[in-house]
């Protein structure tokens, strides 16, 4: 055996490596799923944080942390009697009515007292005024709010065993986008989630960077022309393009070239689902169902024609079979699902679907929040633009994943935006079975929803936390930096997988752009706002470019 291999047994995840030798499956540090991770000089290598675990003892190399081993049968089942011993769940002290919160109305609880496109900041300023646990309700629906970072990562590793995702989401996911690993549950996830991992595995990068950088370099030439004809640039559309053009290839093998046309048509299409999914989950009613309004039957009609292209792509791969598949789409073809069976075509769809609009909307949103903040700051750009020259030298883009990747002081920007701005500040769950969070009694079907911007703005946790400093991330530092109240990419089994492929093509967007450019907003930053639709963008972000002199 020369591979990592998960199983799960009895509802525990287990990860068997060379030897072979089996552990718990998941990383003691923010329970990420360690069958997701690598081997590398004989060393298990989580994916998250790079801890790295000895293969042989499952003593973790540099930390005092072992994994729990496990003995397998003669035939390589894993006995996981050891690993099922858990500590006794926290005793409730508090109900959920014994929580502060808004004041409620009759009938419709708190639902008309925020809009959805700013719910997020509703939800921030209810838990600066109620604190980091609070009770809300919309209709009949009861809401536990949790902003204290502690408390979130125990709801988000409690996944998916205790917690789901939001139940509402699954049938209107299927009525829009289709049911894929976003909402899939149990058995079903696990097998979509491997997929998903594989597709975007860091070897798998590797081979598709030299075409991430001939994509950068359409960028470039994208705004090369914009920046000769005098044009207002909205950064935010541009860099859907971008990541439109890389997720497409990258996990369809297909080149939309979105960033070679003036209008997108698939772009288009996807910008208005989001807003749909957002506004149908939290209707009172589900009147769609029984009465189209003409913003349902556009998005219906959206819908339809991005199903319709997917198709066709899976009919074209369908037609022409690879032994070995070269991306997502050819695996979700030729894999088989928990019972040896082929994917269902819907879930294929859904699942392409997912990548589609979630590797679009999460990383463009971050980087044009990362453009409105550099717009301020013209010391960090300078010192970005000196690392930027002296990594790249006379290349116009990082053309190796290696010059990416060695751009540190690049990262600690796009993070330091990314805690200013998190795109996902607002993750919707439900409890499974009757459990506890902190010391407060959760019924079953109660929905959790966790913040992600409180507590990185706490000055307990972070030095002067409205400051935008990239130093903060970089080594030396020395203030206030409490990091694990940081979690961008959420944590625990159901981490976001497109963590590693997101970061670095921030990484490349942001380099392509400051090495060749200056950039100015149109406007000023008072007029840019937050705009909520499951994942928070920039509305009213313009700015000019001008070529930087060599």
């Amino acid at each position: 055996m020369t591979t990592l291999r998960g199983v799960t047994v009895d509802g525990v995840d287990v990860v068997i490596v060379p030897g072979p030798h089996a552990y718990e499956g998941r990383c003691p540090h923010q329970g990420a799923l360690l069958a997701e991770g690598e081997l590398e000089d004989g060393a298990l290598v989580c994916r998250n944080h790079r801890w790295r675990f000895d293969l042989e003892t499952g003593q973790r190399i540099g930390g005092p942390q072992r994994l729990r081993a496990c003995p397998l049968s003669a035939d390589g089942v894993p006995d996981v009697c050891a690993l099922k011993a858990v500590p006794a769940p926290a005793r409730a002290v508090r109900q959920l009515s014994d929580l502060p919160g808004p004041p409620r109305w009759p009938l419709v609880g708190n639902a008309l007292q925020f809009r959805n496109e700013d719910m997020h900041a509703k939800m921030e300023e209810w838990a600066a005024r109620y604190g980091p646990m609070y009770h809300a309700m919309m209709g009949p629906q009861h809401f536990l709010v949790v902003s204290d970072a502690a408390l979130s990562e125990v709801v988000l590793r409690a996944r998916p065993e205790i917690f789901r995702r939001f139940a509402r989401f699954e049938p209107i996911f299927q009525e829009l986008g289709g049911a894929g690993v976003f909402v899939a549950e149990g058995s079903a996830w696990r097998a979509q989630r491997k997929l998903s991992m594989e597709a975007v595995a860091q070897r798998n990068v590797r081979t598709f960077y030299p075409t991430l950088a001939k994509m950068a370099e359409r960028l470039r030439t994208r705004w090369e022309r914009a920046a000769a004809d005098g044009a207002v640039v909205d950064i935010l559309d541009d860099f859907q393009r971008f990541t439109v053009d890389v997720t497409t290839l990258l996990a369809f093998g297909h080149d939309v070239r979105s960033l070679e046309g003036s209008h997108d048509v698939i772009q288009r299409r996807m910008e208005r689902i989001l807003p749909a999914i957002n506004r149908r989950m939290n209707a009172l009613l589900p009147y769609w169902r029984w009465v189209r309004m003409p913003e349902d039957r556009r998005v219906d009609a959206d819908v339809a024609a991005l199903w319709a292209w997917l198709r066709e792509l899976i009919a074209q791969r369908r037609a022409n079979p690879l032994d070995t598949p070269s991306n997502f789409l050819e695996a979700m073809i030729t894999a088989r699902d928990e019972n040896g069976q082929p994917f269902a075509e819907e879930t294929i769809l859904g699942n392409a679907m997912t990548i589609l609009v979630a590797g679009e909307d999460t990383t463009s949103g971050s980087l044009a929040w990362t453009a409105h903040h550099l717009c301020e700051e013209a010391r960090v750009v300078a010192t970005l633009r000196e690392e930027l020259d002296q990594q790249l030298g006379a290349d116009t883009v990082p053309t190796t994943m290696e010059s990416a990747a060695g751009l540190t002081y690049l990262g600690a920007v796009a993070s330091e935006a990314m805690r200013l701005r998190p795109v996902a500040p607002l993750q919707p769950h439900e409890a499974m079975v009757d459990t506890v969070v902190g010391d407060v009694a959760v019924p079953r079907g109660t929905a959790v929803w966790v913040l992600a911007r409180p507590p990185v703005m706490d000055p307990q946790n972070f030095s002067e936390p409205w400051v935008f400093r990239p130093e903060r991330w970089l080594e030396g530092f020395s203030e206030k930096h409490e990091v694990a109240k940081y979690l961008p990419f959420g944590t625990g089994p159901r981490i976001c997988p497109g963590r590693s492929l997101a970061l670095l093509e921030m990484r490349v967007a942001l380099a392509t752009l400051y090495k060749n450019f200056d950039v100015t907003r149109v406007g000023n930053a008072a007029d840019v706002r937050e705009y909520f639709a499951i994942t928070m963008a920039p509305r009213g972000l313009r700015v000019r470019l001008r070529p930087r002199p060599r």
